[in-house]
């Protein structure tokens, strides 16, 4: 009797759950077709807004850095007539390769610093600084093959030390450092050796003031400094690295006061010379 009371209980009881269960299932206040309705109206705006944000920063963020990509490879191409004029003559006369030797080691840096696997979401550097490098190479085997015996010893042994240096830097960051310390790293380094280049517009800078005369300091190439800084600048910020936009915001600042001279002494100066003078690169 205890069995069979306690399975006739079981199956009293069993009912009375699944009979409470429907109770409160259909004690909703809301219909499953009246909240289907409401729920599909106000929730996929929302969820598009950020989506939208996201695009339209991503798209300025871009169409920065590739504006800055543009504006660097005119920087890129201006010491041509220079080059020409050194194949033209078969001799490097007077001027001096330590300019692209420099370019050459800040490429290099900014390139690695702008790899996927040390700074992510930022390949925009790795690729203007890529062909920067490509063209400072260039440059200086140009300069080696026609410089005199003294000067060609004096650039093969930098170039050697250039690329040591850079193959040295890889290995460290890559063999002794998490993502994290490699990616702070490289980004100091690059920094360091983005404001060690801003000497040339600051020779540039003093020299014109000294001199009353924008001569040494085309105006072309000052508003192609400023503006590729201002982008790369803009490109720093849209990323939120500190990296990027801290020292373009100092070459920004260095090229406005550029622009500023050429407006206040090109009524005093003469033709600007059309020699390229300025090599720095974001």
């Amino acid at each position: 009797m205890s069995r069979g009371g306690e399975y006739s209980g079981r199956e009293v009881r069993r009912p009375k759950t699944l009979k409470a269960v429907q109770t409160i299932l259909s004690s909703n206040p809301l219909p499953v077709k009246s909240r289907d309705k409401h729920s599909r109206t106000p929730y996929p705006p929302l969820r598009m807004f950020p989506t939208g944000v996201s695009s339209v920063y991503s798209a300025c963020s871009d169409a920065a850095g590739i504006t800055g990509n543009i504006l660097a490879f005119v920087l890129f191409v201006s010491p041509l007539p220079t080059f020409k004029r050194i194949l033209r003559n078969k001799s490097t006369e007077q001027f001096s390769g330590l300019p692209y030797i420099y370019s050459l080691l800040n490429c290099l840096i900014c390139l690695w610093y702008g790899m996927p696997f040390i700074s992510p979401g930022v390949i925009l550097v790795a690729t203007v600084n890529s062909i920067g490098a490509v063209f400072q190479l260039v440059y200086v085997t140009i300069f080696i093959i026609y410089a005199d015996k003294p000067k060609k010893l004096k650039m093969s042994g930098l170039l050697v030390s250039v690329f040591a240096l850079f193959v040295i830097i890889a290995y460290v960051s890559m063999e002794h450092f998490d993502s994290q310390t490699r990616r702070f790293f490289v980004g100091c380094l690059s920094v360091a050796s983005l404001i060690s280049m801003f000497a040339s517009p600051l020779f540039i800078i003093k020299l014109v003031v000294k001199s009353r005369s924008v001569e040494f300091m085309p105006f072309t190439l000052s508003l192609s400094t400023f503006l590729m800084s201002l982008s790369f600048f803009v490109y720093g910020m849209f990323k939120d690295d500190l990296f990027i936009y801290v020292p373009n915001g100092i070459g920004t600042i260095l090229g406005i006061v550029q622009l500023m001279l050429y407006y206040y002494y090109s009524s005093k100066s003469g033709e600007g010379s059309r020699e390229p003078l300025l090599d720095s690169y974001a």
